[in-house]
C-alpha cells in the first residue's frame, strides 16, 4: 500500500479493481478545504485516460508490472502467437491485445508488459519504427500536385497500407512509425 504522497509519473496502480498508470499528477493545496491530488491514469487494459482527484493522504493499491521481450512467430485466426527470448516459452494473444498488428512481420521483435503475480498481459508494444519493403506501389507523375509535400498510399509486405512521398517506388524497404503509422524515411 501506499498513499497519494508517493504519486510519480510513471507509478502503476490499482483504481476501480483495473490495472493503470499515472501519466501526470498534480498536488493542490487550496486556501480553504483539504489538500487533494489531480492525476490523469492511464487504463493498462485499454489505453483510456481517465481523471481523477484524490484526497491527499488516501491509500491506493500500486501493483508490480514487468516487460518482457518476445519476438512475433505467425499469425491463425485465434490471434498472435510469440515466443520469450529468454525462456523460449510461447504464448497466444487475443489480436485485441497487439495495436498496428499489420505493421508486425515474423520475427519482429515486440515488448509485453506483464502484471507480476497474475502473469496477465496487459499490451503488446511493437518498436517505434519497423523495416518493411514496399510491394505496391502507384508511379507517380512529375507536374500533377500543386504542392512540394504530397504523398500517396503504397501497400507493404504485411499488406498495411501507409502514406509516403510520391518517390518511394515498389522494392524498397522503407521505415514506418508505428505510433501514427506515418513515414520515416528509407531503410
Amino acid at each position: 500500500m501506499a498513499t497519494t504522497a508517493d504519486f510519480k509519473n510513471g507509478l502503476f496502480l490499482k483504481y476501480n479493481g483495473k490495472p493503470c498508470q499515472i501519466v501526470w499528477f498534480q498536488h493542490v493545496k487550496p486556501g480553504k478545504g483539504p489538500a487533494f491530488v489531480k492525476t490523469k491514469l492511464r487504463n493498462l487494459e485499454n489505453g483510456n485516460i481517465l481523471e481523477n482527484t484524490f484526497t491527499a493522504g488516501m491509500k491506493i493499491e500500486t501493483i508490480d508490472v514487468e516487460r518482457r521481450p518476445y519476438q512475433f512467430l505467425y499469425a491463425e485466426e485465434d490471434g498472435f502467437n510469440f515466443m520469450h527470448e529468454e525462456t523460449y516459452e510461447q504464448i497466444l494473444l487475443q489480436k485485441d491485445l497487439v495495436e498496428n498488428a499489420d505493421l508486425m512481420k515474423e520475427g519482429q521483435h515486440v515488448e509485453m508488459m506483464f502484471v507480476v503475480g497474475e502473469e496477465r498481459c496487459l499490451t503488446c508494444e511493437l518498436p517505434t519504427y519497423v523495416t518493411l519493403e514496399v510491394t505496391y506501389s502507384e508511379p507517380a507523375v512529375k507536374g500533377n500536385t500543386a504542392s512540394t509535400s504530397a504523398l500517396k498510399e503504397v501497400t507493404l509486405e504485411t499488406g498495411a497500407k501507409v502514406m509516403v512521398p510520391l518517390f518511394i517506388e515498389t522494392g524498397e524497404k522503407i521505415n514506418v512509425n508505428t505510433a501514427d503509422r506515418s513515414y520515416g524515411g528509407r531503410a
